[in-house]
């Protein structure tokens, strides 16, 4: 039953799915389910990656993390049931999957054509873009705060949002 599941989502049989990177399983599992947002246990976390990390990010006000492979978010297993809560409400696929358990399937619900997946994926890239900017801003300012000229680009970016 689980190579059959596995084979399922075009990963290798039992023996096999531990050598591959999560990137790579990530992908296999993106492949066939590109519009469920997919969590997977690795020991008492549960961690989302690509398209998923900024969902759960925009949601829950998580932090990303910028990897050389992959961005992620992540969450502690006594959060799980608030993150479902919050997920079913909003109509958005998923699938848990079990690293410990070769990727087996834990859980899932499919809402179909009312899968809001796509829609929350959006309005997450375009809030979290534009907070990343900001953000960036903020680093800088703090960074260059003992900088001559801070004052001046200060009132330069207050005069531009409060249209002194």
């Amino acid at each position: 039953m689980l190579d059959v599941r596995r084979e399922a989502f075009g990963l290798p049989r039992t023996n096999e799915v531990g050598k591959m990177g999560i990137e790579n399983v990530v992908k296999v599992i993106k492949e066939i389910h590109p519009e469920k947002l997919i969590l997977i246990k690795i020991g008492n976390f549960y961690n989302s990656y690509g398209k998923d990390s900024y969902i759960i990010s925009y949601l829950f006000n998580y932090q990303l993390r910028d990897t050389d492979k992959i961005i992620s978010c992540g969450f502690p297993k006594g959060a799980l049931n608030k993150i479902l809560k919050t997920i079913e409400d909003r109509e958005i696929s998923y699938i848990i999957v079990n690293k410990s358990n070769n990727y087996e399937e834990e859980d899932k619900i499919d809402f179909k054509k009312k899968n809001m997946y796509l829609e929350t994926y959006n309005k997450a890239h375009k809030y979290l873009s534009k907070k990343r900017k900001i953000d960036n801003i903020y680093n800088y300012l703090l960074e260059n705060i003992d900088d001559k000229n801070i004052k001046e680009k200060i009132n330069k970016v207050e005069k531009i949002l409060y249209e002194i």
